[in-house]
């Protein structure tokens, strides 16, 4: 019987990319510009998609859809013949000094790899997917106060958590608005006596829990609370988020406690080629901030990859 031949190894491209949002998008301009054979894979899940209109990026100054903002980076992506493949990578592995990069329509060998798979915020327990889309499409539901706080100023806001992230992000809103009230999730606030004490000098209010029943009524985001029904101008969900790194992790990348991969300066993680930028990185989670850092994620990459085989036309 005849041996079975060997399965060929695929062809290996210069960079994949694991996400399509600022941060991955960036990094797929720039390594196109410098002539690389690269690879971009995403999800279709980017939390930039979920933006109303952000209007602290400069250059937009009537501010700028999420959605409309990736539209036009992919087709400045394009330009340069980078394009982007729908399709979810399941898995990294080292090969070599090489990596082999897995999704559901086979395996891409790759020489370097820059995650930009971004994290998910966690959303209130019960909130329907109709409601939560209608009130973040309204501006009636927020997630980043850092992005859209000057969009409330002087408003009702209601921020739902507790403990040091909650109170934390009450008061960075009570510098927008004197109107800020802090809603426990689940039951009982878990707060200290100086978290506490710090609400208190704001002039925070506080509500226990459990909340839920939310609705939109006209103009208002309504949450039913130990209190009774409470309706707000904007609701900030202050619970956290998921970091998307476990495919790094899962190769033996180093991260934090809470999951954010660690890198250096050039975003380098701790395994060799292997790079990581935006939100998935610790930091500041802004599109700005993410687009910087994979401007020098790609500038880094390049030079790696000329390092081991100079570059030329």
């Amino acid at each position: 019987m005849p041996a079975t031949a060997p399965t060929p190894d695929p062809e290996i491209v210069d960079c994949v990319i694991v996400g399509a949002g600022p941060a991955g998008l960036t990094a797929a301009i720039y390594l196109a510009r410098f002539h690389l054979r690269i690879r971009m894979f995403d999800c279709g899940s980017s939390r930039a998609a979920m933006i109303p209109r952000t209007h602290n990026h400069a250059g937009f100054p009537g501010g700028i859809a999420g959605k409309d903002l990736l539209a036009r980076m992919h087709e400045q992506a394009r330009t340069f013949g980078a394009t982007c493949t729908p399709a979810a990578v399941t898995a990294i592995d080292r090969n070599g000094d090489d990596f082999r990069v897995t999704t559901a329509d086979g395996v891409v060998a790759a020489r370097s790899l820059l995650l930009a798979t971004g994290v998910v915020n966690h959303r209130p327990r019960g909130l329907d997917d109709a409601v939560h889309d209608a009130a973040l499409a309204r501006g009636l539901l927020r997630y980043c106060p850092i992005c859209d706080g000057y969009e409330v100023t002087d408003r009702r806001i209601g921020v739902i958590g507790t403990s040091g992230h909650g109170m934390r992000e009450a008061l960075f809103l009570r510098g927008y608005s004197a109107d800020v009230t802090l809603i426990a999730p689940d039951s009982d606030h878990h707060l200290d006596d100086a978290c506490r004490a710090a609400l208190d000098d704001a002039g925070v209010r506080r509500v226990d829990g459990p909340c839920g029943r939310y609705r939109i009524d006209g103009d208002r985001f309504v949450v039913e609370t130990a209190e009774g029904e409470m309706a707000f101008d904007s609701v900030y969900p202050a619970l956290g988020s998921r970091i998307r790194s476990e495919l790094a992790v899962a190769a033996g990348a180093k991260a934090t406690e809470d999951g954010c991969l660690e890198v250096d300066d050039h975003q380098r993680t701790s395994i060799p080629g292997l790079f990581a930028a935006g939100d998935v990185v610790k930091g500041l989670d802004q599109i700005s901030h993410a687009m910087g850092e994979a401007g020098v994620a790609a500038t880094t990459i390049r030079n790696l990859l000329s390092e081991r085989q100079p570059l030329r036309r």
